[in-house]
């Protein structure tokens, strides 16, 4: 059988290895690493409503050579773009062409857990993951005995490594459990003879406590296999050969994943002048703090706006023309993104020159070419401040022509109801938003009823009021029962994580647009490309 030659050779490659770097030399490496357990890889298998481990695949046994072409960097940095949660990296090298090079560069250029994919037969190879950056390994119940699965999840443990546990059938599955997995997943794909079954994971579904991580792996290809997948309570799907296929891995990520949506009121126009949604925020958007009954939401295809904060660089403008985000941010509070009244009004003049430019290169081409998709939305401007007096605020506000008033420093509520009625007073239509720093969902939970027309919620620093590239852990804002927006560290790399995770009305994107501190035009031309492939 072929499982029988896949250990027998990787027995030999074990030796071999052995004799290159000694047991104990393996070890000694391993153990002198920082062994935090907080275990990533379980984390972000709870991350989404359903989640994906793409796997970085070159050949199989079954299907011999999936990808002549093999830039499995690329292929990495795509998966994570795509918003997969992890990376499956093979490193048999017999049978599958994986290497260890893979997984070491891999797991160096992401910033989502790596597992290795391999037959794991000796504690060796576990001190070798570690060493080689990842964050999962795999253990295979057809190949290895309960003690000895109990022993490697234990060493894994204790080395801060998480352990997927695949299983085949009930015998399987239980030996997964008897050895205290708590991810287990069960392969669709018979190891002994590569048949596939992929309701195989469906039935042994139903012998694994809910607290444990189920996950379906191979022979997955449609959305309908994966609706399969979540009517069963099973929420990771590991894939390769699908993705490895396809030319566009976000487009195969989200047609995969199915259309987003959002649970939104029947009877309430979500369409905020110069605020946070076009359709309401996630689970249970709320009206002035009350959350609405479940027979009066409807769900309606989810779309978030775009902020693009920071901007001073008037070479920038031509492009925030063509690109259309719904706002456009100028921080008037001291940092390196610091703009003045006047700088200000001469950055909104330039983008207004700009528009109009665009808008007759639009009316062309859509006279041309009868694009009727072809879409014009005008940004609106956000001035961001921190404990700034009322007065100067509102001079902002009426000499700029500001749509917002985003509040990113110690202001009270008391502070927002005082602004929001001298902008009344003095015939100002700008709104008043708040900017929360987040370390726990008991900071979102106080603002939860506040009078402010947006919260943003940005990652917390000692150091900075935002822009620090930092992200925070998004699970402290699920459920949030009122529409928000999200900063803090958005870019390329994780936005379709961060939007399929929480669903915000708005992301608001800063630092993750710039190089070397400055807004780069083809960071924003992706990123915005990107969020609209995800969500449209």
């Amino acid at each position: 059988m072929i499982l029988d030659k896949i250990v027998a050779a990787t027995e030999i490659r074990i030796a071999k290895e052995k004799q290159e770097q000694s047991f104990e030399a393996v070890k000694a490496e391993a153990l002198a690493l920082p062994a935090v357990q907080d275990f990533p890889f379980e984390k972000a298998l709870r991350e989404q409503d359903f989640n994906f481990i793409c796997e970085v695949k070159k050949a199989s046994p079954s299907k011999g050579i999936i990808a002549e072409h093999f830039p499995y960097l690329d292929i990495a940095k795509e998966y994570e773009r795509s918003g997969a949660v992890a990376i499956s990296v093979l490193t048999e090298p017999d049978f599958f062409k994986g290497s260890p090079q893979y997984l070491q560069e891999i797991a160096a250029a992401v910033n989502i857990p790596v597992l290795r994919k391999d037959f794991i037969i000796d504690e060796y190879q576990i001190y070798q993951a570690k060493i080689w950056g990842a964050k999962a390994i795999l253990l295979i119940c057809a190949i290895l005995d309960v003690p000895t699965l109990t022993k490697y999840r234990e060493l894994a443990d204790s080395l801060g490594l998480s352990c997927l546990v695949e299983a085949h059938d009930k015998e399987e599955v239980q030996k997964a459990i008897q050895c205290g997995a708590r991810i287990i997943g069960v392969n669709n794909r018979n190891l002994k003879d590569f048949t596939v079954d992929v309701q195989n994971s469906v039935r042994l579904r139903q012998l694994v406590e809910g607290d444990v991580i189920f996950v379906s792996e191979s022979g997955l290809e449609t959305p309908e296999d994966i609706q399969v997948l979540r009517d069963n309570n099973i929420g990771v799907a590991l894939m390769g050969e699908t993705f490895m296929r396809s030319e566009d891995k976000v487009a195969m990520l989200k047609y995969l994943y199915g259309p987003m949506t959002v649970a939104i009121q029947a009877d309430a126009n979500h369409a905020v002048h110069g605020g946070a949604t076009k359709a309401a925020h996630s689970e249970a958007p709320s009206v002035n703090g009350n959350t609405p009954s479940v027979a009066s939401l409807v769900k309606q295809p989810y779309v978030p706006q775009i902020k693009i904060c920071g901007n001073s660089d008037i070479s920038t403008v031509a492009t925030l023309a063509e690109e259309q985000p719904d706002y456009i941010g100028l921080i008037f509070a001291p940092s390196k993104r610091q703009v003045t009244v006047e700088e200000a009004k001469e950055f909104v003049e330039a983008f207004k020159i700009a528009q109009q430019d665009y808008l007759a290169h639009g009316s062309k081409r859509l006279a041309d070419t009868g694009d009727i998709d072809f879409d014009i939305i005008e940004p609106k401007f956000v001035g961001v401040f921190v404990n700034e007096s009322l007065e100067n605020i509102v001079h902002a506000v009426s000499a700029v022509g500001l749509d917002a008033v985003q509040l990113h420093g110690d202001e009270t509520e008391e502070f927002i109801l005082m602004l929001k009625a001298l902008l009344v007073e003095t015939k100002l239509t700008a709104q008043v938003w708040k900017a929360v720093a987040i370390q726990s969902r008991l900071d979102a939970n106080k603002w939860l009823h506040s009078s402010a027309d947006n919260l943003v919620f940005d990652a917390y620093s000692k150091d900075a009021r935002g822009g620090t590239g930092e992200t925070f852990d998004w699970q402290a804002l699920k459920g949030y029962p009122r529409s928000f927006t999200l900063a803090g560290g958005l870019s390329e790399k994780n936005v379709a994580r961060a939007i399929r995770t929480v669903r915000p009305a708005m992301i608001d994107l800063n630092s993750g647009v710039e190089t070397d501190g400055r807004k780069d035009i083809t960071k924003i031309e992706t990123v915005m490309s990107l969020v609209r492939k995800v969500t449209q």
